[in-house]
């Protein structure tokens, strides 16, 4: 199945507003992973946010919203773990919503079950961090097994929480697009145990999908895409993938370096994916004239606030390593993005958390929301894309900024995600 077929596929499940949900239980998978300051207080609540159209949507309509979640990683020490807890974000929703959401120390067991059997039409409910069980993620253990799959006791642990998961709800809605890459039982084995007619999509996994989808299958143009980040071998299926649909690709981000480096342009002490720079170099033979790298860099002696920056072009001094686009590719990019009609942009451009080497990541992100008010449609990944914008103060000049750093990259290449195509269609 192409691209197309696949994201019309995806554009053809049930939403939450087809759901008949007046007195039934709506065991919602949310994404409120949201991050938490030394004192647990929630520095950003914009994912509950977003959020809060599905969840207002159910209480109006006289559900009972049971809400899951997962919250960081936890390790698997009971004390440490505990600053996990989404006790801060039942909180913060009961602040958002204007009514109480209760709030169940785990999300199996006798006490969320009783909790649950207890709610009110229009009560909201919210489990403890799904990740307090490692059967939740247990799947990814597979690829850690000699033959690839999971062992019968491990098959065992993950049907038994997904048995318990679904017995705290009468319907599903999955509105976590951010975990919709990664099968983890709340996100695939729920609903397969829920079975059909009971299992749906929320607004906000809705918007992505729509805004993601038609960015790639039927563009403005000229289409461009501006990728950064560290790694090129993270980025290789989706710049495999885009150069199939966008007129240019910029690349920026440390792994810059690694197509430096497939140039033979000296890189210093940069982060190189060395064992990747034949495929980079492979990845510029395809791509011809549609992929556009930097041409300067700003350099320092250490990845410091503060530290002494210099520009470089074409090479970084061999003590010195790369740590931002520089102010000549920064005016070449801008030109190219100011004459795009669609523009996607997954990963900063440089080491934005660490002044002054933000400087390229912000003044790409001006340009962007130049071009948005302009009436180019601007799509930003999650993840690190949106925590630039936000930083930046330029969010909201955005058309739409995922949820998903992961997920909108899969979605970027083109990936099936099992988690959406388990949904029922309308």
């Amino acid at each position: 199945m192409g691209f197309c077929d696949l994201w019309v596929s995806w554009m053809a499940k049930r939403t939450v507003r087809e759901l008949d949900l007046e007195g039934r239980r709506v065991l919602v998978r949310a994404d409120l992973n949201v991050p938490l300051d030394a004192a647990a207080g929630i520095s950003d609540d914009r994912r509950i946010q977003l959020f809060l159209p599905t969840l207002r949507h159910i209480v109006a309509h006289r559900g009972r919203a049971v809400l899951m979640s997962h919250l960081g990683r936890p390790k698997g020490d009971h004390a440490a773990d505990r600053k996990l807890s989404l006790a801060p974000v039942a909180s913060r929703i009961s602040d958002l919503l204007g009514t109480a959401c209760g709030f169940v120390e785990d999300c199996v067991g006798d006490d969320a079950l009783a909790a649950t059997r207890a709610m009110g039409d229009g009560d909201v409910l919210l489990l403890e961090n799904l990740r307090f069980h490692p059967a939740e993620t247990i799947i990814d253990n597979a690829k850690k097994n000699p033959d690839g799959k999971l062992t019968p006791e491990q098959a065992a642990l993950r049907e038994s929480f997904a048995a318990a998961l679904a017995a705290n709800g009468d319907l599903y809605v999955n509105d976590a697009f951010g975990t919709c890459h990664r099968n983890h039982v709340s996100m695939y084995d729920v609903p397969r145990l829920m079975g059909g007619g009971r299992r749906a999509i929320g607004f906000l996994v809705e918007k992505e999908l729509e805004y993601l989808g038609r960015a790639l299958e039927s563009p403005q143009r000229p289409f461009v895409a501006v990728l950064g980040g560290a790694k090129v071998s993270d980025k290789i299926g989706v710049v495999r993938s885009l150069l199939e649909r966008v007129d240019r690709i910029l690349i920026g981000g440390a792994m810059m370096y690694t197509f430096w480096a497939a140039k033979g342009i000296a890189v210093g002490k940069s982060l190189c994916e060395q064992e990747r720079i034949e495929l980079a170099g492979e990845l510029i033979s395809a791509a011809g004239d549609k992929l556009v790298l930097p041409s300067d860099t700003v350099f320092a002696d250490r990845l410091e606030a503060g530290a002494a920056r210099h520009v470089a072009v074409g090479e970084v001094p061999p003590e010195q390593m790369g740590l931002d686009v520089g102010p000549e590719t920064v005016t070449r990019f801008s030109e190219i993005l100011r004459g795009a009609r669609t523009i996607v942009w997954n990963g900063p451009l440089g080491a934005f958390e660490t002044p002054p080497f933000d400087a390229g990541t912000n003044a790409i992100a001006r340009v962007i929301a130049e071009a948005g008010d302009a009436g180019a449609v601007t799509v930003i990944g999650g993840g690190d894309s949106a925590s630039a914008m936000q930083r930046a103060g330029l969010a909201e000049r955005m058309t739409h900024i995922s949820t998903g750093g992961g997920a909108s990259l899969k979605f970027l290449e083109g990936k099936r995600f099992e988690p959406i195509e388990i949904i029922d269609d309308v």
